[in-house]
């Protein structure tokens, strides 16, 4: 019997609790007199947000009159007073509601500047000039740049102000075209409690309050949508006020709109039309890629290119589309860069400039000749484009640059000298070979330090051979302008513009001095009568002062070998730079000469290291280290004869950089020396 009475009795205290919550969450009064504010708003103890309403049906703040409440601001009117107590700015500050930083909030009698103020202290003499409150002593105090985009109680109590005058609301930031001042207007930004508790259908802007610092938010209904947007409130509906049943297919608001559909017809058009465009481009592409090869193909049957032709696009590619950033440096015919082919390997990539774009049967004549070059010593030519106008060589890369980079000390340390004869007897044998081997002969015109570069044994690889024919159209190899580096420009080139194989040997002999010196061909930093390293060298070997200008870090004076052997090749220097062509020898006796200093100073170092371990201590200087030497001539000027003279030139054509290079008949690497030189 107890038990139903006390089941009955716990539902009618369900039903009591559960009626009474109903009646307190609706117990807020939205009426002003014929005024009406939506939640949180209203005028009892039972709203989030309670406003006062005087009896005359006027909404206030705390006797502040209220113009205006908004989905996120209270509008006040502050009107102007001159005996306003400062402590009035407290009622403008509530845990719901407080000044946001769009207000410039005028005070009397203060101890701040008015350098921060929102508002530029004309607009605020021009507002008011008709108060006579002392404007003199009116100062404006805003927080711009307020994090929460509120201002500070705090802050405003340390003002030291005694009276509250005005204030000025600013509707949009003052960085804009378009700016609207409200004067005698206090703009306060509003916020609930808690977390969001919004409908549905609304936003929600989750505020951090600057009162206690606690989690607020505002709900705001989306576009289309009317109402309050809080769950506790009316929430979002649609907006009917507003549609337009014409515009809907039913012809009912609601569903699909006329424009939509006809936006997703266009929509759908365009991507059909998109669709089509993309695949005749690419079929356009293809047809391109595929006329492109077959044009290639012919042009290598008819022209009888036996290297591979690449295309533009790839050579963009390769060199990040000519960035400075792989450029190499400049030439006298072109711009090198550094790439990298689809196969991963680095090239040398030479864009040839100021040429005759109607040119291609001389380019193409050109590239064959240069393309049957086979030398050890010479830069290989692994391809060329020759599309869009450009004239473009791809040549084998040399990671460790050129001969004038280590004798300046801008790559790497500077090179023992046996090291530099070899590379300097390696370079002579390249361009005897240009001379002698090549029908018609190639001259390079511009030998010069940093064409000779060196690979990753330091071997010696000229750079730049034959690019002088690319540079003119000329029908002998006489009378053509002088081309060339200064410095290295043969004297009587200059004058009579006659070229002939013993321009290369003067540019050569310069070379000669830098190996010798480490100075460079051209400082205008050295004497006056110094600038010209081939005038100085002239000077000091003729007067048998050559000991002056040796780069000290060869050492000369460590062995007598080394010593003879830096003033023989100052010898062959001296009759290299003779200022009459007919006086100077001829590349092939120059490499002859020293490919015999070379070997012999490579035989004394190997005696000299056999000696050293018996005990005995031999003389490059002596007449028996010299009679070996003179036995050898012969053999090794026949030999190197047959390499020049006799060898049949091989139409060399490889595929890619990684074809292998034959050099079972080269000379010991620089590599090996440089071991001999550290043991």
């Amino acid at each position: 019997m107890n038990s139903p009475l006390y089941v009955r009795t716990i539902l009618y205290l369900s039903i009591f609790f559960l009626s009474s919550n109903i009646v307190l969450g609706s117990n807020c009064t939205h009426s002003c007199g014929n005024k009406f504010l939506p939640f949180p708003f209203g005028f009892s103890s039972g709203c989030p947000i309670q406003l006062n309403c005087t009896s005359n049906g006027q909404i206030v703040i705390n006797k502040f009159p209220v113009q205006s409440v908004t989905s996120d601001t209270i509008l006040i009117n502050l009107l102007a007073k001159c005996t306003r107590p400062f402590s009035a700015i407290h009622n403008l500050f509530s845990s719901n509601y407080a000044p946001t930083s769009r207000n410039g909030i005028l005070f009397q009698n203060c101890s701040f500047s008015q350098s921060s103020c929102l508002i530029p202290s004309t607009m605020i003499q021009t507002h008011f000039e008709l108060l006579d409150c002392g404007k003199e002593n009116m100062s404006c105090y805003s927080e711009p740049n307020s994090e929460n985009n509120f201002i500070d109680l705090r802050n405003l109590s340390r003002t030291g102000c005694s009276s509250l005058f005005s204030a000025i609301s600013v509707e949009s930031n003052l960085n804009s075209s378009a700016v609207s001042l409200d004067v005698q207007v206090v703009q306060l930004g509003w916020w609930v409690h808690g977390h969001c508790k919004c409908s549905s259908n609304a936003n929600c802007t989750k505020i951090t309050s600057p009162i206690d610092g606690k989690l607020g938010y505002r709900c705001l209904c989306f576009e289309g949508f009317v109402g309050d947007g809080f769950l506790a409130g009316s929430g979002c509906r649609k907006d009917y006020t507003t549609c337009n049943p014409s515009k809907y297919l039913s012809g009912k608001c609601g569903g699909t709109t006329r424009v939509g559909v006809l936006v997703g017809g266009i929509v759908a058009g365009a991507s059909l039309m998109v669709s089509v465009g993309l695949i005749c481009c690419f079929i356009r592409r293809r047809l391109n890629f595929q006329n492109r090869r077959r044009r290639n193909r012919e042009l290598c049957e008819t022209t009888g290119i036996t290297i591979p032709v690449y295309q533009y696009k790839e050579m963009e590619k390769a060199t990040n589309f000519f960035s400075e950033k792989r450029r190499l440096g400049n030439g006298a015919y072109g711009t090198v860069y550094s790439g990298k082919l689809q196969n991963d390997n680095w090239v040398a990539i030479k864009r040839i400039r100021n040429r005759d774009t109607d040119s291609i049967e001389q380019f193409i004549n050109e590239i064959n000749l240069l393309s049957s070059v086979n030398h050890p010593n010479l830069v290989r030519l692994l391809g060329c484009s020759i599309e869009n106008g450009e004239q473009i060589l791809v040549y084998e890369f040399m990671p460790n640059g050129t001969l004038l980079q280590h004798l300046q000390r801008e790559k790497g340390n500077r090179l023992p000298w046996p090291v530099r004869l070899t590379i300097a007897a390696e370079t002579a044998q390249a361009i005897a070979y240009l001379h002698n081997a090549m029908h018609p002969p190639i001259y390079h015109r511009d030998v010069k330090s940093s064409n000779i570069l060196l690979d990753y044994n330091y071997k010696s690889k000229v750079a730049d051979f034959g690019l002088s024919r690319l540079g003119m159209i000329e029908s002998s190899h006489i009378s053509t302008a002088p081309q060339g580096t200064p410095g290295y420009l043969d004297p009587q080139y200059h004058q009579n513009f006659q070229l002939s194989d013993k321009s290369d040997v003067y540019s050569f002999g310069v070379v000669l001095a830098e190996i010798i010196t480490g100075l460079k061909a051209v400082d205008f930093a050295r004497h006056q009568d110094e600038i010209n390293l081939a005038a100085l060298a002239i000077d000091r070997i003729g007067k048998g002062n050559l000991d002056e200008i040796i780069d000290p870090f060869i050492e000369p004076h460590v062995d007598a070998s080394t010593l003879s052997s830096v003033h023989k090749v100052a010898e062959l220097a001296f009759r290299c730079l003779a200022f009459h062509r007919d006086m100077r020898p001829s590349m092939m006796e120059v490499a002859i000469e020293l490919e015999q200093l070379r070997l012999s100073k490579w035989m004394n170092s190997e005696d000299n290291i056999t000696g050293s371990s018996e005990g005995s201590s031999i003389s490059s200087t002596s007449d028996v280290s010299d009679k070996p030497l003179n036995l050898s001539i012969k053999k090794q000027e026949m030999d190197i004869k047959v390499i020049f003279s006799t060898e049949k030139i091989k139409d060399y054509s490889p595929v890619s950089v990684q074809d292998p290079w034959n050099s079972e008949e080269s000379s010991p690497s620089c590599s090996s020396l440089l071991n001999h030189i550290v043991k």
